[in-house]
């Protein structure tokens, strides 16, 4: 089915056009496509419309609007829509009555279930659930979020169920923003960008508050995008979620998880065929934790989710993927052999330029294919080398002043985050920025580390090395 005629879509940033537009690049994973002569003059027409976006009436324009969004290389642009909306809001709980007393406040007009997850005090939750008009349903025994979020799924009556955490307050019209987007038919999810308060309680650091107002686990970021594993935009968290209640079939999260149940139910929309977008137009602020042990306590709780996907979704949580040749080239270049380096990379580019030469593009393509894939996998890995593999990464860069390879590596593993501060411009200093990224990451990491040793498993740690034989998808080499 194609978009609504009045429905807007514009073009992704990470997507580039080669050969006057006859061939892209870019989407949600990655590919290269060949689109079709007819649709060249709607393209020109809605890269000239910009971010704004252009809704082309026209059979052939929606039909090259569903590819776009399809492959993820374009977002639709929805006009906000004015309430009411038939949606419930679900709302997990176990005590902390004073957040769910703030979540229910910004969400007030609307219906709204409270699950007390057998909170050890439930009279401070009733009072809460019922000053607000709130239905309270409470659990026998704790069972988890997933648990909390499919009991409270159950009993909505509305299309639409808005999943809403306790310590999370949206700010206003941000349905008016997500709801709109459900005039596709293939979105089972939509998500809002979620940023912490400036909030600092007792105990908690101002330096950590600054730092989670550049860089908070639940911000998505400031671009919207179609959410698929692979994808520039892996998942959405469901501390807030605005979801289709007629895709989430049965019991839509998985009980036996207690951290990651977000992960797996966005993958599983997806690998059923829904669409699960982030819109962060839509605002939502959430309570963040301040006190350094509490902080990195959660990061090693992230992480030891990883063990648990991995069975799930096999190949999915590989902490890298990078090409076989991209890995030649770069250990070339470590160890000091530029020439070398660059005649690989030539090599690629040639054997890359025979694989697409079926496109209408010159060897221009493969040769910037190749030099976006060896820069993207030599960051992959410097992110592996601080999170995943934390304990190579720390030796890294104690060898870093002694050694040309692990000096290399220590490149790869800080110069993405000297890039993040200097694009974010974060109010802390790049010293400590940098300390509090690889502490973040070791947390994560280490978390990763308890998760496959307690269930056996390397699959979490493992990459995934395409080799030159392996049948390759049009994607950067």
């Amino acid at each position: 089915m194609t978009p609504s005629a009045g429905h807007a879509i514009a073009l992704d940033r990470g997507t580039s056009f080669w050969s006057d537009g006859r061939v892209a690049t870019g989407g949600s994973p990655w590919k290269v496509v060949r689109l079709a002569d007819a649709a060249l003059p709607h393209l020109a027409a809605l890269r000239r419309a910009g971010a704004r976006g252009l809704a082309d009436p026209s059979p052939v324009g929606r039909a090259l609007a569903r590819r776009l969004l399809d492959l993820g290389m374009a977002h639709p642009v929805p006009a906000p829509c004015p309430g009411p909306h038939e949606v419930t809001v679900v709302i997990p709980a176990f005590g902390r009555p004073d957040e769910l007393e703030r979540s229910l406040a910004a969400v007030k007009g609307l219906p709204v279930i409270v699950v007390d997850d057998h909170s050890p005090d439930p009279g401070p939750l009733r009072r809460v659930a019922e000053a607000h008009g709130a239905r309270l349903v409470r659990h026998d025994r704790n069972r988890g979020p997933a648990a909390a979020r499919n009991t409270g799924l159950r009993l909505v009556e509305t299309p639409l169920a808005a999943f809403v955490d306790s310590d999370c307050r949206p700010a206003c019209g941000w349905l008016d923003v997500l709801v709109p987007h459900f005039d596709d038919p293939r979105v089972a999810a939509v998500a809002p960008r979620v940023l912490p308060d400036d909030h600092v309680p007792d105990g908690g650091s101002a330096l950590l508050a600054r730092y989670e107002a550049a860089r908070s686990s639940l911000d998505m970021g400031a671009r919207p995008a179609l959410v698929r594993p692979g994808g520039r935009l892996g998942f959405v968290p469901t501390a807030t979620l605005l979801v289709r209640v007629a895709a989430a079939e049965g019991n839509a999260f998985d009980e036996d998880l207690r951290l990651g149940e977000d992960v797996d139910f966005v993958w599983r929309l997806g690998d059923r065929g829904w669409h699960v977008r982030y819109e962060p137009a839509a605002r939502v602020t959430h309570t963040a934790r301040l006190r350094p042990a509490d902080w990195a306590r959660r990061r090693h709780e992230y992480g030891t989710s990883a063990a648990d996907l991995a069975r799930r979704h096999p190949g999915r949580l590989a902490p890298a993927r990078p090409s076989a040749w991209n890995l030649a080239v770069l250990g070339l270049l470590a160890r000091g052999r530029p020439g070398a380096a660059a005649a690989c990379a030539g090599a690629s580019a040639a054997l890359l330029a025979r694989r697409l030469s079926r496109l209408p593009a010159g060897p221009g393509l493969a040769a910037a294919l190749v030099g976006k894939g060896v820069v993207a996998d030599a960051a992959a890995v410097g992110h592996a080398l601080r999170r995943e593999w934390w304990p190579l990464g720390l030796l890294t860069l104690a060898a870093a002043p002694r050694s040309r390879l692990a000096s290399t590596a220590a490149a790869a593993m800080l110069a993405p985050i000297g890039l993040e501060w200097l694009r974010q411009r974060p109010s802390v200093d790049p010293v400590r920025y940098t300390v509090l990224r690889l502490a973040e990451d070791v947390a994560y990491g280490s978390g990763v580390t308890a998760a496959s040793v307690r269930a056996r498993s390397a699959a979490p740690l493992r990459p995934d090395v395409r080799l030159p034989n392996r049948t390759a998808r049009h994607s950067p080499s």
